[in-house]
């Protein structure tokens, strides 16, 4: 049985935080959207092809909404 580390339990309450709202991603910070991406890109999810193809698709919306903070777009 494998161990649930603190980076679990971290990464799933980030997941929770935006699953449970469409607006909850937008209200997360820079910091937690870069922690977020640290956790997730970190999680092997390769025997499971539709869970990997979630994740690339997360990583994906992270990494535009890092782009809008840090260029000043997207805050309206």
């Amino acid at each position: 049985m494998t161990e649930i580390t603190k980076d679990d339990h971290e990464r799933v309450k980030l997941l929770r935080l935006i699953t449970n709202s469409k607006n909850e991603f937008k209200k997360l910070t820079l910091d937690q959207l870069k922690r977020l991406e640290e956790l997730v890109e970190k999680k092997d999810y390769s025997h499971d092809k539709k869970a990997h193809k979630s994740k690339v698709k997360l990583l994906r919306k992270i990494n535009v909404r890092i782009y809008e903070i840090t260029e000043g777009r997207g805050i309206w």
